[in-house]
């Protein structure tokens, strides 16, 4: 995955627009050297960066483009606190929907095991969530990801006999032991790297 960053002046654009694609070709070249080469489908030039958005609107073309990378869709967005350009990073849609079919097998493979060994798989599983997606205005895909953990636990609990039916009293109580809050877990980039010396 390639990203480029456009200047501000439009003149410079091309020029950081050509230094990108001779970039690409720089690239292609080296890998080829060990028999590598770039995914057609996963390698493309795009506009992001604090401009894009304005660039492509007075061009007619929309908002700025997405794309995946590391497990996480990045997007332009504007911060509401002062409407400066941050990249919003979430959770991509195939992950998340992977990992709750993940959990839903294991859930039905672990369906007659007692609750606190049943708890105890799933907090991890919860919490290893969170520490890898949890980052800042991440939050609302860490609470869908709980929401459906739970749900997905109920459901496991209720298919254990014919009649056992949990009631959503305990099984709330079940979720607050056992599942952790979703929680942001990394600070921003620049409260990381923000040095003082």
């Amino acid at each position: 995955m390639i990203v480029v960053r456009y200047a501000d002046d439009i003149a410079l654009g091309f020029q950081v627009k050509s230094d990108a694609e001779r970039f690409r070709g720089a690239l292609a070249e080296r890998l080829a050297k060990f028999a590598l080469e770039l995914h057609p489908e996963k390698t493309r030039l795009l506009e992001f960066g604090p401009y894009a958005a304005e660039r492509r609107a007075r061009k007619g073309l929309g908002k700025p483009e997405t794309f995946n990378f590391l497990g996480f869709t990045h997007i332009c967005a504007t911060k509401r606190s002062n409407g400066r350009f941050t990249v919003l990073r979430q959770t991509m849609r195939k992950r998340l929907q992977a990992k709750l079919r993940e959990v839903k097998a294991e859930l039905r493979r672990r369906m007659h095991a007692p609750i606190p060994a049943q708890g105890q798989w799933l907090s991890a599983v919860v919490d290893g969530h969170f520490r890898y997606y949890g980052v800042p205005m991440n939050s609302p895909a860490l609470h869908l990801f709980r929401f459906h953990v739970g749900r997905l636990w109920h459901r496991a609990l209720c298919r254990r006999s014919q009649r056992g039916r949990v009631r959503w009293e305990r099984m709330r109580r079940l979720l607050r032991r056992w599942l952790p809050v979703a929680r942001v877990c990394h600070p921003y980039p620049l409260r990381r790297f923000g040095v003082i010396t």
